[in-house]
């Protein structure tokens, strides 16, 4: 640049040569005056070779703070899809899906929806078949030794009648027989007759217990029988219709994931899948540990879809976690952020992913300079402010900031402008402290 200046010089001083001396005299005039300026903006400017420096200016408008989060979208309304309610009933833990409808279907209620894996109960019904069988074998086999025992206890009972009869006509009979052979008949008729009685009470008792077999043995072909009903109830619940209608959104695991062909249900969570309300949705994001502290119940969010750009809907923060939890595969802290949306839109589905810029404040007409215009010495903030020829460093007041800019709030004025990067040679220059 400085090579370019003496040629021009050179190339005016001969022009001047050729002409008269009041012209030339007014032409060394000009001369001078143009070689002190540039001597003077090459005294002020910065001194580095080739050095490139980035300047910004001080505006003056709406200033605002914004959270940026990637969430999902969820229902806050949702009906459960469920499979049988009383597995534990049955000893039956883990039982895995053996199909299910495309997530995103849309059911009405009574519609096919999945089905469990039946081979669990298949065996205990085969069991219980089995256990069904001994004990309706032990019930025929009780009845009929019932049935003996009773009918020999009948023809003995018949024996000793028949005798007593025998022994009363024998008796009558005898009345000329000498007065012994009477006393021994009566004796005779009189046993008989106890006998009778013993047996007729015997009888009884024996009928009680086998009425008593009876009903223990029967009872447990009817508990089993009721078993093996419960089990092929179960096993017709193994296939799962919807409760109602709308779109089908697979459940969650503990961890997160959706539940799927091959997931397990437990008795203790019986889900599989949800029908949502789609008119109460929500926006379910994680915030770190610096921009949580910022987020406040009642904020508004613009919140957009990345599946359809051109949508945007507003929202109100309804939640904030207290307690952090781990982010999965790292060991950052995040805190769990619910947002409600205020509005409905018939192309949002659940599990779609959702773009959440929540407004933490907004400042109107405030001047505000780019982050990288802010330097700090000894607990001063300044900035390198351009003036004219010269650079100043002149402190400021901060106000708030966001993730790009910072308020000024004393120190500069609307169109100054001011340096993005560290001018060299002015590190000993004293900073303009403020009034």
């Amino acid at each position: 640049m400085r090579a370019n200046w003496l040629s021009f010089l050179f190339r005016f001083d001969f022009i001047l040569n050729q002409s008269n001396m009041s012209k030339k005299k007014i032409a060394l005039i000009a001369i001078a005056i143009v070689a002190l300026l540039f001597l003077a903006y090459n005294y002020f400017s910065p001194s580095a070779e080739d050095s490139i420096y980035l300047t910004s200016k001080v505006k003056k408008g709406n200033f605002k703070s914004e959270v940026v989060t990637s969430g999902e979208a969820q229902s806050t309304s949702l009906k459960k899809i469920t499979g049988p309610p009383n597995l534990r009933k049955f000893r039956l833990r883990e039982i895995k899906i053996q199909d299910l409808v495309a997530e995103g279907s849309i059911v009405k209620k009574g519609d096919y929806v999945g089905k469990l894996d039946p081979s669990g109960v298949n065996e205990l019904i085969l069991d219980a078949r089995l256990n069904l069988e001994a004990e309706v074998s032990k019930f025929t086999q009780q009845q009929l030794d019932t049935t003996l025992s009773l009918k020999q206890e009948r023809n003995a009972l018949k024996d000793l009648r028949f005798n007593m009869e025998e022994t009363k006509l024998e008796l009558k009979q005898s009345i000329y027989e000498p007065p012994a052979t009477i006393k021994k008949l009566e004796n005779q008729l009189n046993k008989l007759e106890r006998d009778v009685r013993e047996k007729q009470e015997n009888y009884k008792i024996k009928k009680r217990q086998a009425n008593a077999k009876m009903v223990e043995v029967g009872t447990r072909v009817s508990k089993i029988r009721k078993e093996l009903d419960n089990l092929l109830n179960l096993l017709e619940s193994f296939t799962i219709y919807s409760n109602g209608s709308g779109m089908i959104t697979y459940e969650r695991e503990w961890n997160g994931t959706k539940k799927k062909v091959g997931s397990s249900i437990s008795p203790w969570e019986t889900s599989i899948a949800t029908l949502p309300d789609l008119t109460k949705m929500e926006s379910k994001t994680y915030a770190n540990e610096v921009d949580i502290r910022k987020i406040k119940k009642g904020l508004p969010v613009k919140i957009g879809f990345d599946a359809f750009p051109d949508v945007e809907l507003d929202g109100i923060v309804t939640d904030v976690a207290n307690v952090g939890e781990n982010k999965r595969g790292s060991d950052i802290k995040v805190f769990q952020v619910l947002i409600k949306l205020n509005e409905t839109n018939e192309n949002i589905r659940p599990g779609m992913t959702t773009s959440n810029r929540i407004l933490t404040f907004e400042r109107k007409d405030v001047l505000h300079v780019p982050l990288e215009a802010i330097f700090t010495e000894n607990e001063t903030t300044y900035v390198y402010k351009k003036s004219g020829f010269s650079i100043d460093k002149k402190e400021v007041k901060l106000g708030d900031a966001n993730n790009d800019a910072v308020i000024i709030e004393a120190g500069l004025s609307e169109e100054d402008e001011v340096y993005l990067n560290k001018p060299e040679g002015l590190e000993k220059t004293e900073i303009a402290k403020l009034n």
